[in-house]
């Protein structure tokens, strides 16, 4: 996948990418949001391996760019019945807040529905994470139902996710 929107640009995950990788996902402030505030512990070398594992049928990981800085990352991944789940983290503090979430989620999704034929696309995201669901639901995305205690952080503490879907007909275009 490239996909390119002004400075924004979208592209497949490659294997060059897999350090800058590991290091947002062993950030703890980056994967605090995801239930993870001390990183995922993860390697190079694991997510190489998880990189080659990407198709277009089954999903991928995506690198996020701002004038041709990586600022984050996205993925999908096909879920059967023409449905896709995605996800997104700005990882660069300094590149949050500037409208490019919006922005890039409306590319993503765009390309999903549009080039890849999804009927549906699917995300949750963690309760207190207010700004991601005010993104959501811009987008048009729907509120399903909240997964109240749905899981332990890394902490032990309980967390409470949101679950959103959204269909073609409901989406608001932002690109």
């Amino acid at each position: 996948m490239l996909l390119q929107n002004k400075e924004l640009v979208i592209r497949n995950a490659a294997i060059g990418d897999a350090s800058r990788l590991c290091n947002w996902w062993n950030d703890g402030s980056v994967m605090a949001h995801a239930g993870f505030p001390k990183g995922l512990g993860t390697t190079v070398e694991e997510v190489k391996q998880g990189l080659l594992k990407d198709s277009d049928e089954a999903g991928r990981r995506l690198i996020m760019e701002a004038d041709a800085e990586p600022i984050g990352e996205m993925n999908y991944r096909n879920m059967g019945n023409k449905i896709a789940e995605i996800g997104i983290k700005i990882c660069e503090p300094s590149k949050q807040e500037r409208g490019y979430g919006t922005r890039l989620l409306a590319m993503l999704i765009h390309a999903l529905f549009m080039d890849l034929g999804y009927g549906k696309i699917i995300l949750d995201t963690n309760v207190n994470n207010r700004r991601a669901q005010h993104v959501y639901e811009k987008l048009g995305f729907r509120k399903i139902r909240v997964n109240k205690d749905a899981w332990k952080d890394q902490h032990g503490d309980w967390q409470s996710s949101v679950d959103y879907e959204l269909e073609m007909k409901d989406f608001v275009d932002y690109r």
